[in-house]
């Protein structure tokens, strides 16, 4: 450090160590909720699609602070969460190595989205690898009731399969579901069976794992950067502009001895495509289907009146309309548009003030996201501009 005039602290985090590609296709939760029997069965995770940003106006509610009780303006995503299917249980027993999954329960009829994540090849093998499992063309018998108690006999932890339904965002352009084991909390093992069972082949709505107030962690894969240097990744200082070969580097990679470069320092590589998790994210509002009357206005406050959705005018860029139910969280979310978006109940100890915070919204901003936005509603960009020749065509093509 004789070159530095100052202290100064490194750059990159060496938490994150090593910064290689995720070898997962899709944000994986690893770690669930600590169980807590006193509570009804219950879900402890979900799976949602980026939509995009805006931002809203609300009360901080902070005692103390000099801001109590003051407008603030944040920032928010919204993650568009259609119900999830339930399609199995799957039962986890306890050996020396740990949690082993020992019996896995199916439903008997699976949405087709669902039949091509299990088989590879499903226009080519869908009846062939259907077939597979059946004898003399008919599906062998299951004994359901014998199944579920050596469950309830044998199994310390509860999950079920559920899926989504990417066939509700047409924006996706996905035939393919994404599915996930979700683990159940709450209750002994012989009710997190029942109430698993009870929900085969049912759609699971998002409000009835989150709600409002609520904080929650965040599970995505970040955006892929691709090979990148040390200024862009690790943001270390530009050398002097009459540098000899080049400015954007480190200076100097170690000592003489002992001769090698130390793990430490900072090197060119990749950057982006990690898997990432953002723990005690607050919920500001879990919205419902714009094909629901009360999705119609859900875009509306107690201040702000105004019937509208959450939908911007034009559409989130990169993604389109959020026709479906959806989540509001503070701040940003990894992971580039349409991507996928794994929220689970918060497993580290949760800020007190954060924890407690009772969120106000008094204005959703909902004007076009493509650039400098003007109106909220298209009503009010028609009264404003006049008829167009565009709706003219739409009115000729009824």
């Amino acid at each position: 450090m004789s070159h530095r005039k100052y202290e100064a602290p490194r750059h990159g985090s060496l938490g994150f160590l090593p910064r290689k590609r995720t070898r997962y296709t899709q944000p994986h939760i690893k770690s669930w909720p600590k169980d807590d029997r006193s509570q009804k069965p219950h879900f402890t995770a979900f799976l949602g699609y980026k939509a995009g940003m805006t931002h809203v106006v609300r009360d901080l509610d902070k005692p103390g602070s000099k801001m109590h009780k003051k407008e603030v303006v944040d920032a928010v995503t919204i993650i568009e969460c259609p119900p999830m299917v339930v399609v199995g249980i799957v039962g986890y027993a306890q050996n020396v190595n740990g949690l082993r999954a020992f019996k896995t329960l199916w439903a008997d009829h699976l949405d087709e989205s669902m039949k091509r994540r299990l088989i590879k090849h499903y226009r080519a093998s869908k009846a062939r690898a259907i077939a597979k499992g059946q004898k003399d063309g008919k599906k062998p018998k299951v004994n359901r009731e014998a199944e579920l108690k050596k469950i309830k006999r044998n199994a310390v932890v509860v999950r079920v399969i559920a899926h989504t339904q990417p066939e509700k965002i047409p924006s996706l352009h996905r035939k393919r579901a994404h599915a996930c084991e979700i683990q159940i909390n709450g209750g002994t093992i012989e009710a997190k069976v029942d109430f698993a069972y009870s929900l085969f082949e049912k759609k699971v709505p998002v409000d009835c794992v989150f709600a409002q107030n609520e904080l929650i962690d965040i599970v995505t894969i970040t955006k892929g950067k691709g090979f990148k240097g040390v200024i862009r990744r690790f943001g270390t200082k530009k050398l002097p502009r009459k540098s000899h070969k080049g400015l954007r580097k480190v200076a100097c990679i170690g000592a003489w001895h002992p001769e090698r470069v130390a793990w430490t320092v900072a090197r060119a590589g990749q950057m982006g495509h990690f898997h990432r998790i953002e723990r005690n994210k607050k919920v500001f509002r879990v919205g419902k289907s714009m094909r629901t009357e009360a999705g119609q206005s859900s875009g509306s406050t107690e201040y702000d009146l105004t019937q509208k959705t959450i939908n911007p005018v034009g559409g989130f860029p990169n993604y389109g309309l959020v026709r479906d139910d959806w989540i509001m969280v503070r701040g940003s979310v990894g992971g580039p548009k349409k991507g996928l978006v794994a929220m689970r109940k918060p497993i580290v100890p949760q800020p007190a003030r954060l924890a407690s915070e009772k969120v106000t919204l008094k204005f959703i901003d909902t004007s076009s996201k493509m650039g400098r936005g003007r109106f909220q509603t298209l009503d009010e960009k028609r009264k404003f501009v006049g008829f167009l020749k565009k709706d003219l065509d739409r009115k000729r093509a009824k």
